[in-house]
């Protein structure tokens, strides 16, 4: 059993880095930051030992002794010298080129001729990667052959080129990042694709990728070994073998939404083979959640940020509303404006973490020991909760392509993703989508033909387009809002509505009324607005309105660099309850509205700058602070079980983030209030 570890926190020098190898203070630079990547992913993918990793490990080269950035020695190892190197590692910062005379992979070939024992190395600079294997010719020569990767500690040279199911790993930190961010640009520079074309033909390739690791018991499919990778008869094999996976793809049900039968993929062979060698060793389906959405989203916010007023709620954020929101497994959740269903997948994970933990109580076992059956009928129930449960709707017909891949990725469906202007009149919306609407709610399409009539969902999370550059002008859109009225003060200084529309009205405003027209009766409302709906004296109808139509919950002040580095709008979130209509009658007839409680929150702190760097918890002399994680680390050995788990104690920094202590101060006060939810 491990033990735990010493609660210790250590301050870290301004401007300084704690190495995750040998936890030497170093220089916060952009290539220290990709040296300290990849040693998380040595340690964590490659299950190399800190033990045999040396940083800045000095060699002979000549007459002169350059330091290599990692040298990793083999297993057993007792003498750390230059001839016993195995591997050797050099991480540049992203403006260095692979061709570069002095710090390319000409370096890198350099220090391995001059280590007799050296077979591999890795060149990379955090965007482009080289792996280089020595081998010795017929001649009798040593000469540099390109790999896809570097051999893990516990694999073998035949995993590097096709992994089974068994070697697939899970990504770690920022890798999986990196690999999207590869990918996506290496598709854009090579095929000169523009960058939503990119986008949306590296997302066919996720979608093979996740299809294949589905298909079990099947072997593997997605793979290009290295040779395959160099040549342009492999390069066409590789294209044969990953379209029949499309072929597959485009067959199943729930992809008929997003792919015609008529699409392809129209990467260029030696494109596609280095995009598969790149994705083939992760097994995306199992890897955290959080490091499968920081790469996904990263990728989709460089294509599609700001376009329409649109901005992407952090994670962290998203987290925090839906956590305070606490969606249940019965109730229909949905974003009137998804994005890329940063919400649904979060509200979605809520649900599911849920679900799992009743079928652990059920089940009186945790989930390490659920047999195949126990393991499938979670499965099954997750497909149906988010076949049934989860809604999200855009204008923006590529956002709804994006939200859908970001729930297959996460949940095993797409949920019911759909395309529409969630502000038109419900009998303007088109009929397929009435159509799916209907089918998926299971209700009759007749039902949905006024803004009366369409109470349809128990929770709406969302982050509406905000700005007057896109206000709406639309008369048939204004006049189903209260609030696409204008509104005067009558002599008791009371707001009151006019049957005059306003000649525009700001988005956000409309979707506020939208969102509560779509909840039932005590349906709850999470959702990102400018801070001036709640401050403007010339919008204090807005606020009488709410008074009115919601019970208004919860009120969170976020920090002014929430969406920076895309903008810097001051933003609230608000928590809203929707009255019911014997509550708002009642109300009226007596003139008189309880008093009641508003949890209130002002988040100082937020977890990131302006710039949308990092920001880390510091001691009162302003140094930043470690404290230590425990990694589980399965290295070589054999116990009961084949491996044996070797504790490594690692120090990070603390991320100065409020938003994790927001529910629960808020899931305190919120039983002392008597909400049942």
């Amino acid at each position: 059993m491990a033990t735990s570890a010493i609660q210790e926190i250590i301050a870290i020098p301004e401007g300084k880095i704690c190495d995750y190898i040998d936890q030497t203070f170093r220089n916060n630079t952009p290539e220290e930051y990709v040296r300290q990547t990849i040693e998380k992913r040595l340690v964590n993918e490659h299950k190399y030992s800190k033990e045999r990793i040396k940083v800045e490990f000095t060699i002979q080269s000549g007459t002169n002794k350059p330091r290599v950035d990692l040298a990793i020695f083999p297993e057993g190892c007792i003498e750390f010298t230059q001839e016993h190197i195995k591997i050797i590692v050099e991480c540049k910062n992203e403006n260095i080129d692979r061709l570069n005379r002095d710090s390319g992979v000409g370096q890198l070939q350099s220090y391995m001729s001059v280590c007799v024992n050296c077979e591999w190395g890795l060149w990379t600079n955090g965007k482009d990667k080289v792996v280089l294997r020595k081998e010795q010719n017929a001649g009798g020569n040593f000469q540099f052959v390109e790999w896809n990767d570097i051999p893990s500690a516990d694999g073998s040279l035949e995993d590097i080129d096709r992994p089974k199911r068994t070697t697939l790993k899970k990504a770690v930190e920022d890798n999986l990042l990196f690999v999207f961010r590869t990918c996506h640009n290496h598709i854009y520079a090579l095929d000169g694709f523009p960058k939503d074309k990119a986008f949306f033909e590296f997302l066919k390739i996720i979608f093979c990728k996740i299809e294949d690791e589905r298909n079990a018991p099947n072997p593997l499919e997605f793979y290009a070994t290295s040779k395959e990778r160099k040549n342009q008869d492999g390069q066409l094999t590789v294209t044969t073998r990953i379209n029949k996976i499309f072929k597959r793809v485009k067959g199943k049900p729930q992809y008929k939404r997003i792919f015609d039968d008529s699409d392809e993929i129209q990467l260029s062979p030696r494109s596609l083979a280095y995009v598969v060698s790149e994705l083939q060793k992760y097994n995306l389906l199992n890897t955290n959640i959080d490091i499968k959405g920081k790469a996904y989203e990263e990728i989709v916010r460089v294509n599609f940020r700001g376009n329409r007023g649109e901005f992407f709620t952090p994670r962290n954020v998203v987290d925090m509303v839906v956590k305070m929101i606490a969606p249940k497994n019965h109730e229909k959740v949905c974003d009137v404006s998804c994005g890329t269903g940063g919400f649904l997948v979060s509200a979605m994970l809520e649900v599911v973490k849920k679900l799992k933990n009743e079928m652990i109580n059920d089940l009186g076992k945790p989930e390490s020991e659920w047999t195949f059956e126990e393991q499938t009928l979670c499965r099954n129930r997750i497909k149906e909760i988010a076949s049934t449960n989860f809604f999200g709707f855009d204008i923006n017909r590529d956002l709804v392509k994006a939200t859908k891949m970001n729930m297959v990725m996460n949940n095993d469906g797409s949920g019911n993703i759909l395309r529409t202007n969630s502000l038109l009149p419900p009998h303007q919306w088109s009929a397929g989508f009435r159509a799916k609407l209907a089918e998926a709610l299971n209700i009759s399409e007749q039902e949905i033909i006024s803004h009366k009539s369409i109470g349809f969902f128990d929770i709406i999370l969302t982050n509406p387009p905000f700005g007057s550059r896109i206000s709406i002008i639309d008369n048939s859109i204004l006049e189903q809002y209260d609030l696409g009225h204008i509104w005067r003060k009558n002599g008791s200084n009371v707001w009151e509505k006019t049957q005059t529309l306003q000649s525009s009205a700001p988005p956000e405003q409309l979707f506020v009324e939208r969102c509560i027209q779509l909840l039932k009766p005590k349906g709850r409302l999470g959702i990102v607005l400018p801070d001036s709906i709640l401050g403007n004296p010339n919008l204090g109808y807005m606020r009488q309105w709410l008074i009115k139509c919601t019970h208004i919950v919860a009120s969170i002040d976020l920090h002014a660099d929430t969406f920076q580095p895309y903008t810097g709008v001051q933003t609230s979130i608000l928590i809203l309850q929707k009255k019911t209509e014997a509550e708002i009658t009642e109300e009226e007839r007596t003139h008189l509205q309880r008093d009641y409680h508003i949890f209130m929150a002002i988040l100082d702190r937020i977890g990131h700058d302006k710039r949308g760097n990092p920001v880390f918890v510091r001691d009162e002399h302003g140094n930043e602070l470690l404290t230590p994680e425990e990694d589980n680390v399965i290295e070589l050995g054999m116990t009961a079980d084949g491996t044996r788990t070797q504790q490594q104690i690692s120090k990070v920094k603390i991320i100065d983030d409020q938003t994790k202590d927001v529910p629960k101060v808020f899931e305190k006060w919120k039983r002392g209030e008597g909400f049942e939810w």
